[in-house]
């Protein structure tokens, strides 16, 4: 007897329906094709397993399995409960007249218990715009398959419900969530504040700047400054995400498997590679191409610490996603796109030393020293980060303060109000939301400046020794300052904080 049965593969973050044809005829023997890996080929000792701890059996027969499209190659152990429903329904232990109206995914363990999987969200959403009733997976994929409007999501602990749900009508628990309601959770009490912060005030504005245009931003100060702590604290005043970003974030994390027992993701993500990270690792990819750190800080930051002590190849590869906000991985049959449209946070030390330009502190490094460690940071890189700011040790005095500074939530009211001038000054412009990612066209038209402000801009740039690069830089965050200040045009004052944020283009630093 032939049954379909249906599954779903994940290909960067959108899912293919996968048809699983079970044929039982007469013979002996296994056969399952369909270019499946070797998780899916010993799907058999596993299913063969669950269904004797449940009372049922792989019928001693010739079995042929096609998983189609045939030409598409499957991965992962998720298929165990769709081939073992398939293998009963052809084998009629169970009856299959609606088997076919639902996706099907499950890891099972030999006692016929279900293990999470990954990319639920993306498979669910793929399961709607195709038409499916339902979807069953493991419990603790139920909630973030809930996010999908109009599916039924089922969450099952054993396959004995699944198949008292197919052979003997029991109903499963519907798992419902409530988009709105989970989307709209209160994040009034982050749980890193800037109130904590001791001193720093002219950072905190380096970083409330920073949060209100997306920009990019380099830490440069000697140990124990505060660079860490300040950088932790940055997804606190950024804009609260919007549902469409939240579904994107929480698609990103589900294929890797990080959504587990959680609805829909949002907070903005934070993410913090070692410095030993590979550059696979971090922009993605592999045999079976997953996603990297900077997607999984998609929408979020994405903060490297003590930026010249990572390989400058890893650092070289994050310039095309950078620009792009995407990141293109391809293989011999297929290609696969993720996004990667997240802040840069980086921090360094001056010198290897950690010393470099405090009057206080021996310098410990050699001219020839320096500038090796400083060349890691390659200029094109340099290019793509907007912010330079030096961080300066807090004095006894400011961290002995009782009275705390000003808060996140404060910060962050002024942050939104300032991406929502950007949003609606962008409203026309194809994938350009807020300041940092104009390019030299938009900057033209929303930057202007008078004549004095050009003056000072020109002065600036010769006597600080300003590269060229700077120039596009300055403007895009002066125009962010303006419009925190909700000012209509760009004048001297924004000029002039916005020169004080390029520390590393000037001479003595990388030259």
């Amino acid at each position: 007897m032939l049954t379909k049965v249906y599954g779903s593969a994940v290909f960067g973050v959108e899912a293919t329906t996968i048809t699983v044809e079970v044929n039982i005829d007469k013979g002996i023997g296994y056969h399952l094709v369909g270019l499946p890996d070797n998780a899916i080929k010993e799907s058999n000792y596993r299913i063969a397993a669950a269904l004797q701890n449940n009372g049922y059996k792989i019928p001693g027969k010739k079995i042929t399995i096609n998983m189609a499209p045939a030409d598409l190659r499957k991965e992962g152990s998720a298929y165990d409960l769709t081939l073992a429903l398939g293998i009963l329904a052809a084998s009629n232990q169970i009856k299959s007249e609606s088997i076919e109206k639902y996706i099907i995914m499950g890891e099972l363990s030999l006692d016929g218990g279900m293990q999470p999987i990954k990319g639920a969200l993306p498979i669910a959403i793929k399961a709607k715009e195709e038409g499916f009733k339902g979807f069953i997976l493991p419990k603790d994929n139920a909630r973030e398959a809930a996010i999908v409007d109009d599916l039924e999501v089922y969450g099952i602990d054993n396959i004995k419900e699944v198949i008292d749900f197919f052979d003997k009508d029991i109903p499963l628990t519907q798992t419902i969530i409530d988009t709105k309601e989970e989307f709209y959770k209160s994040l009034d009490f982050p749980e890193f504040d800037f109130s904590d912060v001791k001193g720093q005030e002219s950072i905190k504005r380096c970083m409330e700047i920073a949060a209100a245009g997306g920009h990019n931003i380099i830490l440069i100060g000697p140990p124990g400054a505060g660079k860490t702590m300040l950088a932790k604290r940055l997804p606190s005043i950024l804009p609260p995400m919007t549902l469409h970003e939240a579904l994107e974030t929480t698609k990103i994390h589900s294929v890797v498997g990080k959504i587990k027992n959680m609805g829909l993701m949002n907070q903005r993500p934070f993410r913090s590679p070692h410095h030993t990270i590979s550059d696979v690792a971090l922009v993605g990819g592999g045999a079976y191409p997953q996603p990297g750190e900077i997607s999984l800080s998609h929408n979020g930051v994405l903060f490297l610490d003590e930026l010249p002590e990572f390989k400058r190849g890893v650092l070289e590869v994050m310039r095309q996603p950078l620009e792009d906000r995407e990141v293109t991985i391809s293989r011999a049959r297929f290609t696969v796109t993720y996004p990667s449209s997240f802040m840069l946070v980086a921090s360094m030390n001056p010198s290897p030393g950690g010393y470099f330009n405090d009057p206080d502190a021996p310098v410990t490094s050699s001219p020839a020293e320096m500038q090796r460690y400083l060349s890691k940071i390659s200029g094109p890189l340099l290019d793509r980060i907007d912010i330079h700011i030096e961080v300066t040790p807090v004095p006894f005095e400011k961290l002995s303060e009782e009275r705390k500074g000003e808060g996140s939530v404060k910060i962050r009211k002024r942050v939104t109000t300032a991406r929502e001038i950007q949003t609606q000054r962008f409203e026309e412009i194809e994938n350009v939301h807020y300041n940092a990612q104009m390019n030299t066209k938009h900057i033209r038209k929303y930057c202007k400046m008078d004549d004095p402000s050009k003056e000072l801009l020109k002065n600036a740039m010769e006597r600080l020794n300003l590269s060229a690069r700077a120039y596009d830089r300055i403007l895009k965050v002066a125009r962010t300052i303006a419009d925190l200040e909700n000012a209509t045009d760009v004048s001297g004052n924004h000029i002039g904080e916005a020169i004080q944020y390029r520390s590393l283009d000037r001479e003595g630093w990388l030259g």
